[in-house]
């Protein structure tokens, strides 16, 4: 049995070719059922996120499962699928390096150990793992748990949301008389929120196709909610717009904004996109007083403050190391290929 990793990610792929291969939640189901359909692969966990896509499994011939893989993506998305590709133990060193930040835009960050979490419980409430998945995705919980307590990976910002919340700091300065509009109320809005009101921001308006989601978020940060459909009532005050939807396209688009402008009797526009697929379409940046920034903008930022967490990769890696070296040992010690476990 072998382990195998294949995805793409920030790193190799941008923004407008990963927003094709990423996995919603209420596709998930269907795309592990056509994964598990490859030939050679026995159980398999996907990892959707806005920064990566990937697909962990288990395979007795990690070639053929590798293009399996990437004929299926193909056949979903109608564009040749740029994978990377992992087998073990390089698969096992990857998903311990992705749980513990080390392979996010934001060195360290902390909202991809939850995604992760979320990637593998759903894929074993719809029976997609093996004992070896299982026994990987513990481990690799195990693993970012020793290298938070035991390093300073994580300190300064550390999640896209708070990122985006020191650009918006850079760009107005004081945060505390800005009005700021979410659209969407998953985990990356609520961290960004959150991070808004500890930077001082006193209205924050809330909204989300599911009202219900949107008025316990804005009750939990002293905000409002208001109901999808009304958002662009409330657009003309906003003066930050954050984007973290699940929608497949974009919801708002340049000839939707021109209107909307018009209304602000000149004041700009700050947007931060932090969704995948995209929520903006790129065409709204060249808007007069449209400020658009997506994930990928984000990176200049994340730049500036990685010094202190730079000098703990070498001890994280060193950690992963270990890690490793005892989960290849004990997979050379359970050879058999059952699911469960």
């Amino acid at each position: 049995m072998n382990i195998l990793c294949a995805g793409l990610n920030h790193q190799n792929t941008p923004i407008e070719v990963r927003e094709k291969f990423a996995v919603g939640g209420h596709e998930m189901q269907a795309t592990l059922d056509a994964v598990r359909g490859i030939d050679g692969l026995t159980g398999a966990v996907i990892l959707s996120t806005c920064n990566r896509v990937e697909f962990y499994a288990a395979s007795v011939c990690p070639v053929r499962a590798f293009d399996g893989l990437r004929g299926l993506m193909q056949e979903r998305t109608g564009v040749e699928a740029p994978l990377y590709f992992h087998d073990t133990p390089r698969s096992v060193r990857h998903l311990f390096r992705v749980v513990s930040g080390l392979d996010s835009m934001v060195l360290g960050e902390t909202e991809i150990l939850g995604q992760v979490k979320k990637a593998y419980t759903a894929a074993a409430e719809f029976g997609a793992t093996t004992a070896h998945l299982n026994r990987l995705f513990q481990q690799a919980f195990r693993v970012a748990k020793h290298v938070r307590t035991e390093t300073q990976i994580t300190r300064g910002a550390t999640s896209v949301g708070s990122v985006a919340v020191e650009l918006a700091g850079k760009i107005f300065g004081e945060l505390s008389d800005r009005r700021v509009m979410i659209l969407g109320a998953g985990e990356t809005s609520e961290r960004t929120a959150r991070s808004l009101v500890s930077r001082g921001v006193k209205t924050v308006i809330v909204s989300n196709r599911t009202f219900d989601r949107a008025a316990k978020l804005a009750e939990e940060i002293g905000g409002l909610a208001i109901h999808f459909d009304n958002w662009q009532n409330a657009f003309a005050d906003t003066d930050i717009l954050i984007c973290s939807t699940s929608a497949p396209h974009a919801i708002i688009t340049r000839e939707k904004l021109i209107p909307m402008m018009k209304d602000r009797a000149g004041r700009p526009l700050f947007i931060i996109d932090l969704a995948v697929p995209r929520d903006v379409e790129a065409a709204v940046n060249d808007l007069e007083g449209v400020y658009l920034y997506d994930i990928d903008s984000l990176e200049g930022i994340v730049r500036q403050s990685l010094e202190v967490r730079r000098s703990e990769i070498l001890r994280c890696e060193e950690m992963i190391s270990d890690h490793v070296g005892s989960f290849v040992t004990w997979m050379r010690n359970h050879r058999e290929n059952r699911r469960g476990g």
